[in-house]
């Protein structure tokens, strides 16, 4: 199995039991993975209304629906 890569600089990581930060190799690069987060550098996808999983379509007015003109 290949050693795992730190997502931030690309270094090696030692497994979890010996690194506190894992899946990082050091707390400076889970910090800088943070602030990427922090600073909207990195975002996670909406949903799409094909996607809801609950199949409801949204309220009018809160921009999840087309409204007629």
């Amino acid at each position: 199995m290949a050693a795992a890569k730190c997502p931030t600089c690309k270094r090696d990581v030692l497994p979890r039991p010996q690194n506190p930060s894992f899946p990082f190799c050091s707390a400076r690069c889970r910090a800088v993975d943070l602030g990427k987060w922090l600073g909207e550098e990195f975002r996670v996808a909406d949903r799409t209304v094909d996607e809801d999983e609950d199949g409801l379509r949204g309220v009018p007015g809160d921009g999840t629906t087309e409204e007629p003109n």
